[in-house]
């Protein structure tokens, strides 16, 4: 059977010599194809090492990504650190003003002021705090007992204008699944309420106290002490004297709190009591103002 071929023609330069060649198509269309399979698999290669320097340039892009994040952790650590040793000295130097002028910076009575939690105050609290204390008029400040001061040693004020949220004594622990005792009430306040003083006294405490957040004590003479818990702003500092419906301090949500309000307690002897008698005969004496017949 025939079949379609090719013929080459050799010729030979000296000798003139003629010599043919024939090729089946088969073999031309064969040699044609596993040409065209050779670019494929060359183009093929090139492509996959074309990728693969793709990725070792990605992963070097990435690896130098790696190295100046870890620069940058590295800066901000030392920052932080930094920041730390600068308000470990603020707070030094806050503590040698009090001393220079004689304040009583330091709560003598109950220890257990922080041990409801280990929160502690921010670095534009502290940064507030040291500013108040530095722009201060200390000479305005009598250092008193508060047996001195003849006036109105009773708490028998409301801080602030408010609904009591939670009573004294045992209740449900609003950060746990039990009861707990609850040392004080809790007064409805939004944050920045001004929060008056409730009898004549003298600033014992004005700090940041664990989970009370920023804590006021006031000392009344007597054994009696008034509380004032979560608060956003001191008006007053340690040693300070106030009267009674002067402006101390404003309400907040610093410290263990679900949501701003004013933590009120008072305390004989060290000890917490009920302040609602004293808050009722504060409505009472109010009403009898308000109604007199």
């Amino acid at each position: 059977m025939n079949q379609p071929y090719f013929i080459v023609v050799l010729a030979h330069s000296l000798h003139g010599r003629l010599r043919r060649i024939h090729i089946p198509h088969t073999v031309i269309y064969s040699v044609l194809g596993l040409a065209i399979l050779g670019c494929f698999s060359l183009f093929g290669f090139i492509s996959s090492y074309a990728r693969m320097a793709w990725k070792v340039a990605n992963y070097n892009s990435l690896r130098q990504e790696v190295d100046s994040l870890r620069n940058r952790y590295d800066a901000l650590q030392k920052t932080n650190n930094q920041t730390n040793q600068d308000l470990a000295t603020l707070q030094l130097f806050a503590n040698e003003i009090s001393v220079a002028y004689g304040l009583k910076r330091k709560l003598e009575g109950p220890t257990e002021i922080s041990m409801e939690g280990r929160l502690v105050p921010t670095v534009s609290e502290s940064l507030e705090e040291y500013n108040f204390l530095k722009s201060a008029n200390f000479s305005r400040f009598q250092r008193r007992s508060p047996a001195a001061l003849l006036g109105n040693v009773r708490p028998n004020l409301w801080p602030l204008d408010g609904r009591l949220l939670s009573y004294f004594g045992q209740r449900d622990d609003p950060f746990s699944t039990g009861r707990a005792f609850h040392p004080g009430v809790d007064i409805s306040a939004g944050v920045g309420t001004p929060v008056k003083s409730t009898a004549d006294g003298v600033v014992l405490y004005a700090e940041y106290a664990g989970a009370y957040g920023k804590l006021l004590v006031v000392d009344h003479g007597r054994g009696v002490q008034t509380y004032y818990a979560h608060l956003s702003r001191f008006d007053v500092i340690a040693g300070q004297e106030v009267r009674r419906g002067s402006v101390i301090a404003h309400s907040g949500a610093t410290g263990r709190v679900t949501a701003p309000h004013l933590h009120y307690e008072v305390r004989l002897g060290g000890s917490p009591v009920n302040p609602y008698p004293f808050l009722r005969t504060a409505a009472a004496q109010s009403a009898r103002r308000d109604f007199p017949f």
